[in-house]
C-alpha cells in the first residue's frame, strides 16, 4: 500500500512539473498578436496592437501586475538601450496588467514623466493574467520577454525582490539576442 501511494505521490508531481513547464511561453514560439491601451506612446488615447505594429522588428515587451520604482528604472534603462539602437528599429512597450486600466493612466503618465521615459510606450492591458497565449506566470511580478521576426528570444519572468541591479544588467545583456 505504501508504495502504491508513493508511485501516486510521484505521478500528482510529475503532472505539476510538467504543468508548471507548460505554463510559460518557451523561447523559440511564436509571439501572438494582443491589444493595448496607449497612455504614453506615440498612439496615446488609442488601442493597438504593438505585436502587430512592429511586426519583425526587435522588441522588449515588460509585462508588470505593479509599476513601482524597480520596475520603473527597469524601464529607464530599457528605453536609453532602445534609444541607441534606433539604427536597427529596435522596439520596446511597457504592459501594465490590471483589472482598473483606466485607473491606472495616471501614474503611468507620472511614471514616464518622472523617469523621462521616451522611446518606450506604457500601456494598459485588461486583466491581471495578461494575454492567454503568452503564458505569463501566475507568481510572477514582472515578466520581460524579447522577441525578433516574430520567435520569442528572451523569457524572463521575477518577483520584485528579484529586480535587483545585477538581474536588471543581465535583463539589458539579453537584448545582444534581438539585435543584429
Amino acid at each position: 500500500m505504501k508504495h502504491v501511494l508513493a508511485i501516486g505521490a510521484a505521478l500528482v508531481l510529475a503532472a505539476g512539473v510538467a504543468n508548471a513547464e507548460e505554463e510559460c511561453l518557451e523561447v523559440g514560439s511564436p509571439v501572438g498578436a494582443f491589444y493595448v491601451a496607449d497612455v504614453t506612446g506615440p498612439s496615446a488615447g488609442t488601442k493597438l496592437c504593438y505585436r502587430c505594429k512592429f511586426k519583425d522588428r526587435p522588441v522588449v515587451s515588460i509585462f508588470a501586475r505593479e509599476v513601482n520604482d524597480q520596475v520603473a528604472g527597469l524601464v529607464k534603462q530599457v528605453d536609453g538601450v532602445v534609444g541607441q539602437n534606433q539604427d536597427q528599429k529596435m522596439a520596446a512597450f511597457v504592459v501594465l496588467l490590471t483589472d482598473e486600466p483606466e485607473s491606472a493612466e495616471g501614474q503611468l503618465k507620472t511614471v514616464a514623466e518622472k523617469h523621462g521615459i521616451q522611446n518606450t510606450p506604457l500601456t494598459t492591458f485588461d486583466g491581471v493574467a495578461g494575454p492567454a497565449s503568452y503564458k505569463l506566470p501566475k507568481d510572477a511580478d514582472v515578466t520581460v520577454m524579447m522577441w525578433v521576426d516574430g520567435q520569442l528570444k528572451v523569457n524572463e519572468s521575477l518577483k520584485f525582490g528579484e529586480l535587483s541591479d545585477s538581474k536588471v544588467s543581465a535583463v539589458l545583456g539579453d537584448t545582444e539576442k534581438i539585435l543584429n
